[in-house]
């Protein structure tokens, strides 16, 4: 049995025109280029790989089982040679392979992945490597040179590497289940809070050891997970500060109530964008950064 030869793209594209224009003189006419070209083409394709592609009987050229299935692996080749391409010229222009991006659990996902969805479709080519983390994580993540820029609402001292863009605030505010004790109180008193379970969202950087922030009760269960302590609000298993765009669903429906407080009350949580002195962003990076500082206005 003589060896399969090896094909050409343009063999696989004209293969692709031939099936998307149903005839060999509407791919020539499509590729610009003579019907004997279009027809030699394929002749030698189909002599290389030892299959009939089409069945040339009727009026007008049908692909046979051999040729559909042929047909699919040449248009991911067609597909993933235009990749390539892009990301070749991409490069050329000084646009990044990857971009690295760490951000805040209390930021918006819904608006996070309008961004996103917006970056996919402006560079294509770009690879992401996205992190959710809470409090301190995001500035220790890009102190660290793991990711390029940070979108971070914490609002301690931060390293001299580090420079800071303020893009804006989110509203915190207290809340807990309707079973809850404080849940009954028009107005809750500082030492009621303090008798009382705050679930509190912690990280696992070393930026903020030693430091509590919108902590008033002197009994705390501490959680590295947003969705956790939002589940165990809901649950009556504590009162705790959350954003106001995550639990006013919750609000709505009676799964949660926003308490009154004397001390803890609703503020603002800073957002700001991050990135290292000693490193400038790539266009891509740089296009991220700017829409997240949109978004979040």
């Amino acid at each position: 049995m003589p060896d399969i030869g090896e094909p050409t793209l343009d063999q696989l594209r004209v293969l692709a025109a031939i099936a998307d224009t149903g005839s060999f003189s509407a791919a020539a006419r499509q590729l610009r280029r003579a019907q004997s070209v279009i027809s030699y083409a394929m002749a030698n394709l189909e002599a290389q790989l030892g299959v009939t592609l089409f069945d040339r009987g009727g009026r007008t050229p049908v692909l046979t089982e051999a040729g559909r299935a042929i047909l699919e692996d040449a248009r991911r080749v067609g597909l993933r040679v235009d990749a390539l391409r892009c990301r070749a010229m991409a490069l050329r222009q000084g646009t990044e392979v990857e971009v690295s991006l760490a951000v805040d659990v209390m930021f918006p996902i819904a608006r996070l992945t309008e961004v996103l969805r917006a970056f996919a479709a402006t560079y294509p080519t770009v690879g992401l490597r996205l992190r959710m983390e809470a409090v301190g994580g995001v500035a220790q993540l890009v102190r660290d040179g793991a990711c390029g820029i940070g979108v971070s609402g914490w609002a301690g001292d931060l390293p001299d590497m580090l420079l800071q863009r303020a893009i804006g605030t989110l509203r915190l505010i207290p809340v807990a289940a309707p079973s809850h004790p404080l849940a009954a109180l028009n107005l809750v008193p500082s030492g009621a809070a303090r008798e009382h379970t705050q679930l509190v969202l912690s990280d696992a950087s070393h930026l903020t050891d030693g430091r509590d922030f919108g902590v008033l009760s002197l009994r705390t269960w501490r959680l590295g997970d947003l969705g956790a302590k939002h589940a165990l609000l809901i649950a009556g298993l504590g009162w705790g500060n959350m954003p106001e765009h995550m639990v006013a669903a919750d609000i709505e429906a009676g799964r949660l109530q926003q308490l009154h407080m004397e001390e803890a009350r609703a503020y603002d949580y800073p957002i700001s964008l991050l990135r290292r002195a000693d490193t400038e962003p790539g266009p891509a990076a740089t296009w991220l950064a700017d829409r997240l500082a949109s978004a979040c206005t």
